[in-house]
């Protein structure tokens, strides 16, 4: 896996990957992380077309789903505690 790309934001780390005719889009908030693929036949213009899909209501839906995630986690781990 190589990286091909990183995309600034104040909230999480995103990172693009190249594997195996496949973009993976990694998204990393402190311990948490989402990861999305898609095939690069799929996408137009290479890596500048997977940022063209980034926009910012899916970038904050990912937001999002960190928030639940995070809610999740603590929950579960709490019953144990």
């Amino acid at each position: 896996m190589r990286t091909l790309a990183e995309l600034p934001h104040p909230e999480c780390k995103i990172t693009i990957f190249g594997m195996n005719q496949k973009y993976i889009i990694k998204f990393e908030q402190g311990n948490l992380e989402q990861t999305y693929k898609i095939a690069e036949a799929d996408i137009l213009n290479g890596v500048n077309g997977v940022f063209e899909i980034l926009d910012e209501e899916f970038i904050n839906r990912v937001l999002e789903n960190f928030t639940g995630m995070r809610s999740s986690f603590i929950d579960t781990y709490n019953k144990f505690n």
